[in-house]
């Protein structure tokens, strides 16, 4: 009975496709999928900022009526002030008329925005970590929980279209040298040779010197050299794909090449793909918080870990700023290089499944 039900279940495991080996394998790996859990629900705690850390409540009941601030400004007037200005939340008057018997507020657990000043603060600026501002505040007196939140969510949705764009220019450029090869792979070669030399960190600060900053431009600047290393990879991947028998096969049948790239050679070939890109987004974190940190980066204003040290480094003594801050990358790009570890683990096809 036992020796039939092993037999039974042998050829349900070699009727598993691939791709539920490599998940059921990348799953074993504790670390690595515990690592992919935790970085997925900070990302959602990040998209919910608005939820988390807000200085405008969620929803108000004053005499009788109901008001969204979260969606529409309202003047001060409306709840009994004398300007017609919008209505700081965060004053006591404010806060004082919606604590009366009748009114009240909900509030974000945090009651700073990114940008909000604390003008009410009992300590100069940087404030220590207190009540009111649980991680402190920085040199501009914003509360500093608040930039760690939202800074994270910049850098990580930042990090994550640098990465789609340089995965889409590396696989097509990778794809067109290693399939077609000849002249055609000597020309890419040639042409990455050049691009590769030119001075990207002063292509940087002239373009910041003529335009005005923005993610966006940052974002077109760093994809325009960011798509060269893995384009080597897919060559290297297509360049061995392209002489096997199923591609001969295909060829000799008259498959288009198109057809024989999308449907035979390329998903065959995007193992590195997959396997480098939790190790891009650590490099494009790193690459954003580097020219935020040299003042490059993202327009001023904007939520920055990069600048956040960059003031911990001109105010020493305020430790709670690099400290806080360097946590957070820390534990960023940890928890992507330990999921980066586990999938190329859970790649790579000499690891049998336990």
């Amino acid at each position: 009975m036992q020796q039939a039900a092993s037999n039974s279940s042998q050829p349900f495991e070699a009727a598993t496709s691939p791709s539920r080996r490599a998940w059921r394998r990348f799953r074993s790996n504790r670390l690595g999928f515990a690592s992919l859990v935790l970085f997925l629900l900070l990302v959602l705690f990040s998209l919910a900022a608005e939820l988390v850390s807000n200085d405008k409540p969620l929803v108000v009941s004053y005499q009788g009526q109901t008001y969204w601030p979260q969606w529409r400004e309202y003047p001060e007037t409306t709840f009994g002030g004398d300007f017609a200005t919008p209505t700081d939340y965060l004053d006591p008057f404010i806060q004082q008329r919606l604590a009366e018997p009748g009114n009240w507020a909900l509030f974000a657990p945090n009651r700073y925005g990114p940008k909000t000043l604390n003008y009410f603060a009992k300590a100069p600026n940087p404030a220590p970590p207190s009540a009111d501002n649980w991680l402190g505040t920085d040199d501009r007196g914003r509360d500093l929980l608040a930039q760690l939140i939202y800074g994270f969510r910049v850098s990580v949705l930042f990090a994550l279209a640098l990465t789609l764009t340089g995965v889409v220019l590396g696989v097509v450029t990778g794809a067109i040298q290693g399939f077609f090869g000849g002249k055609t792979d000597l020309a890419f070669q040639r042409f990455i040779e050049i691009w590769s030399a030119m001075p990207e960190l002063y292509l940087l600060i002239i373009f910041s010197a003529i335009f005005a900053p923005s993610i966006a431009l940052l974002l077109v600047l760093l994809s325009l050299f960011g798509w060269m290393g893995l384009s080597d990879y897919v060559r290297a991947e297509f360049l061995r794909n392209r002489q096997l028998d199923y591609v001969r096969a295909a060829r000799a049948l008259g498959v288009s090449n198109w057809r024989i790239i999308t449907r035979h050679v390329l998903p065959n070939s995007l193992t590195p793909v997959v396997t480098f890109l939790p190790f891009r987004m650590s490099g494009a974190i790193l690459a954003l918080t580097s020219l935020d940190f040299l003042g490059l980066g993202v327009p001023p204003g904007t939520p920055s870990l990069g600048e956040l040290l960059s003031q911990g480094k001109n105010n020493i003594d305020a430790w709670w700023i690099s400290l806080s801050t360097f946590a957070v990358l820390v534990v960023t790009l940890l928890l992507l290089t330990m999921m980066g570890d586990a999938l190329r683990d859970a790649l790579d096809p000499r690891k049998q499944d336990t």
